[in-house]
């Protein structure tokens, strides 16, 4: 990226310029909000876009207001509770923790317990915010978590602290996964896959496995993704129910992306008659997001792609994406997000734009509370959807909205 930006600036410019990493990393942190125009410029043509706030900078001033300076300075001195001189010191420097947290020499099981729950408080954070926001803080706590691996640990508690720690290290891949970072996503699932091996829990290798299968079809390579699915189907009679609904109905979506239509349906008839018989009381931990709303999610997501590019299913895949959408809890605010994203998707390819219209406005509130690059590129994909329809009013507003939320997110 720096040297993208020298060539630009000299190319179009004709000046000299020495943007490094490091400075690419600031910007990055948030460390600089304001760079020179040049900067600015070469950024924006870079990344295609138009506006600075599009990119996260802040829009110069050509004089900052006397109030705000003495504000600023006085929260400094408030927050670090000493006097003036200290506003002048880098203020990461004074975040950096001199005495990190100790990792217990002896695990136990409040340790845990304490991982556990580390693990369900961000899961929940991500399925409600996005993996947009917290993600930086998880992954200390994963490492702080990861280091217990080496202390001295009970041997009956052994596999409970691999598979806690999987855990949250797949909390943690996910997370990255939804902010496209997906480099990271990947090492962590295997972090994820190397703790269910050495726990020998085969439903958290599962769970890993299908989820490496949802980023490999997110990120277009629906065979590796089927692979993954019939990896972690190898002994289905050692998961629950609900384990083989979710792997079913992933396998269904890397079908449908190929275009294999009849073999998508019946897997999803499959999948249906798995989730018949699940009990919740079986289940693991990082399975109870699996409820009737997000089996219709995903099994509708799959029949989407059927309806929009071959024309099939169209019915139940609305009717499935609809249900999905009423049944969503507060709790799972990015899945209702996505799921209504897709049903105005549907709608606006293959029916009324009015209604899809609608259906998409309350998407986009959903979504705005969101900081998920899945959720954004869906959002992407529909404003596109709905531009042969711009002369539509609500269509119109709504694109509109989708362009602010976007910008904003």
């Amino acid at each position: 990226m720096a040297e993208m930006v020298n060539e630009w600036i000299w190319r179009q410019r004709g000046r000299h310029t020495d943007v490094d990493a490091n400075y690419i990393g600031k910007l990055e942190r948030g460390l600089i909000r304001s760079p020179q125009d040049d900067y600015r410029a070469a950024l924006r043509a870079i990344t295609g876009v138009r506006t600075d706030p599009e990119l996260g900078f802040r829009v110069r001033r050509h004089s900052s207001s006397p109030v705000e300076n003495v504000d600023r300075k006085e929260f400094l001195r408030a927050v670090v509770g000493v006097g003036a001189a200290v506003s002048a010191a880098p203020l990461l420097e004074l975040l950096s923790p001199d005495q990190p947290t100790p990792v217990p020499n002896v695990v136990t099981q409040a340790d845990i317990d304490g991982v556990r729950t580390a693990a369900r408080v961000f899961g929940s954070w991500d399925n409600h915010h996005g993996g947009g926001l917290a993600r930086e803080a998880v992954v200390a706590q994963l490492r702080h978590s990861a280091e217990m691996l080496d202390s001295r640990c009970p041997e009956k508690l052994r596999g409970e602290l691999f598979a806690a720690v999987g855990f949250l290290g797949h909390v943690c891949a996910m997370m990255a996964f939804d902010a496209y970072a997906h480099d990271d996503a990947r090492r962590m699932f295997r972090f994820t896959q190397a703790c269910a091996d050495e726990a020998g829990d085969w439903n958290l290798r599962a769970k890993s496995l299908s989820s490496m299968a949802r980023q490999a079809i997110w990120c277009g390579d629906p065979d590796q993704g089927l692979t993954l699915t019939e990896l972690a189907l190898v002994r289905a009679d050692r998961l629950t129910a609900t384990e083989r609904a979710m792997l079913l109905a992933a396998r269904a979506r890397a079908l449908a992306k190929m275009g294999r239509a009849e073999e998508t349906l019946r897997t999803v008839g499959l999948a249906d008659e798995q989730f018949t018989r699940a009990d919740p009381a079986n289940d693991p931990d990082w399975m109870r997001y699996y409820d009737q709303a997000q089996h219709l999610g995903d099994t509708g997501h799959a029949l989407w792609d059927l309806a929009v590019r071959q024309g099939e299913a169209k019915q139940e895949a609305a009717s499935r994406l609809a249900s999905a959408v009423a049944g969503h809890t507060e709790t799972y605010v990015r899945s209702r997000a996505m799921s209504g994203i897709k049903l105005a998707s549907l709608t606006m390819t293959v029916g009324d734009p009015q209604e899809a219209a609608v259906i998409g406005a309350q998407a986009l509130k959903d979504a705005q509370s969101l900081r998920s690059r899945r959720a954004a590129d869906d959002l992407r994909d529909l404003a596109h959807r709905a531009s042969v329809h711009e002369p539509v009013a609500e269509v119109a507003e709504l694109r509109h909205g989708i362009r602010l939320a976007v910008a904003a997110s």
